[in-house]
């Protein structure tokens, strides 16, 4: 609970950091806040072993470096590599959520719209390696 709290308040920081001209203390609070919730709701070692492997070293090298490069006092530049980083890291996520939204019942309507639905079906495919 105490996890999920903490990355809720700093994706919360994050968003309303880069709404307000990406004030560097909101960035920087929202980055610690959510780094420390995934650690409390995955646990430290699984944490590390999550950003640390063989494959994601690339990913957690831009998205740590935005971290820092945030926290140094470059919003602009670090929210850049740190966007880029997440989508990295998490991009094997993303099929899951979509299928997610799409039995939702307003979210799953719009998903399925003719010109959305050949968006994401399109992306699904390249993220399972099927195009």
């Amino acid at each position: 609970e105490i996890g999920m709290g903490l990355t809720g308040f700093g994706v919360f920081f994050l968003f309303f950091g880069m709404i307000l001209f990406f004030d560097k203390a909101l960035l920087a609070i929202g980055n610690v806040l959510f780094v420390a919730g995934l650690s409390f709701v995955i646990g430290l070692e699984r944490t590390f072993r999550f950003f640390f492997q063989k494959h994601k070293m690339k990913a957690t090298g831009f998205f740590l470096g935005g971290v820092l490069i945030v926290l140094i006092g470059w919003p602009l530049i670090g929210m850049i590599l740190e966007i880029y980083g997440f989508f990295l890291l998490f991009r094997g996520f993303f099929p899951v959520v979509v299928g997610f939204i799409r039995r939702v019942p307003v979210l799953g309507y719009l998903l399925n719209l003719p010109g959305i639905s050949s968006v994401s079906v399109w992306y699904l495919m390249q993220n399972l390696k099927l195009v």
